[in-house]
């Protein structure tokens, strides 16, 4: 597990892929990034159109979880020829979404993003292209969710519900995978795809993290007896 963030002029505890605009690096996606001060300059250049100051919303992501799933993972380590050709091929007009469910590499940035065109236009060879790639810019990253199941993979992290719901959330799988005899990956997808964690995460509905864990795990088992009875 490690923690990922989001830019945005808004804080997203909910992702809805529908909102998510086409014609980005790795296409249609929920885009975030294990650089918080890569998600802070999105944050600060979306809610600047938006006359705010951005959000930086956190998710915790399971990447060794979608194994579990049998999802689609592909990863670019650095700027390269692969790369720079999905990316080519995600942002022209007639673009067709890949068939991946996450995506993960560098980023595309406004200068990267202007030479591509002078790529298309034939004013710069591909190899000139990489070079620069390869010298001229600094290190990125983004992950890229582009299916629903892939989103399985991401829990939001509430910076002011953290302390209790983290002791909750370990609690609770680690229990699963003892009592339902489970691996940690289908633990945490039972959990964070239960109606269970949704009411605990959700400020209208009087669960709280300030329940006991044992509480939380109790509810949870019921939930998931009554959804192997149907």
């Amino acid at each position: 597990m490690r923690v990922v963030y989001h830019g945005s002029y808004i804080e997203v505890p909910v992702i809805d892929l529908s909102k998510c605009e086409a014609g980005k690096d790795f296409g249609r996606a929920f885009y975030v990034t294990k650089f918080r001060e890569q998600a802070e300059y999105w944050a600060e250049r979306k809610g600047r159109k938006s006359n705010n100051s951005g959000y930086i919303t956190e998710y915790e992501y399971y990447e060794n979880a979608f194994e579990q799933f049998k999802l689609k993972v592909l990863r670019f380590d650095s700027y390269n020829e692969e790369w720079l050709d999905f990316v080519v091929a995600n942002r022209i007009p007639e673009a067709v979404l890949h068939g991946y469910d996450i995506v993960e590499g560098p980023v595309a940035n406004d200068n990267i993003a202007t030479r591509i065109f002078d790529y298309l236009d034939g004013e710069i060879s591909k190899i000139e292209f990489l070079e620069e790639l390869k010298f001229k810019h600094q290190e990125s990253h983004q992950i890229a969710f582009c299916t629903v199941a892939s989103l399985q993979m991401l829990a939001w992290v509430d910076r002011k519900l953290d302390v209790s719901l983290h002791n909750i959330n370990g609690n609770v799988i680690k229990s699963l995978v003892k009592e339902k005899k489970v691996s940690e990956e289908k633990a945490v997808d039972l959990y964070f795809t239960s109606k269970t964690y949704k009411q605990l995460i959700d400020k209208t509905i009087e669960l709280s993290t300030e329940e006991p864990w044992e509480n939380v795990y109790d509810l949870l088992k019921n939930e998931l007896d009554i959804n192997e009875k149907l």
